[in-house]
């Protein structure tokens, strides 16, 4: 079975209409979760605990679709260049 890695972090933007942070640091990350409904149920959590604060914004990354393990080379191995 195909696992599909999901990580759910946030944390306070720099401005509402940006997704830049304030302080990459401080980022909160809420833990990797194995499909995307134990990830958007973590994330609606934790949006809604911050919820009074525009300027914090939770996210959910699909980790599964950054690396392809069946070829030899990921593209997001190349991103350091």
């Amino acid at each position: 079975m195909t696992q599909r890695l999901h990580l759910v972090f946030g944390g306070e933007l720099v401005s509402p209409d940006k997704t830049v942070f304030k302080d990459p640091e401080q980022i909160h990350i809420v833990g990797m979760f194995p499909d995307y409904a134990s990830a958007h149920a973590a994330w609606k959590s934790e949006a809604q605990r911050t919820v009074d604060n525009a300027h914090t914004r939770y996210f959910i990354a699909h980790i599964h679709r950054l690396r392809d393990e069946a070829a030899p080379a990921s593209p997001t191995e190349e991103l350091g260049d």
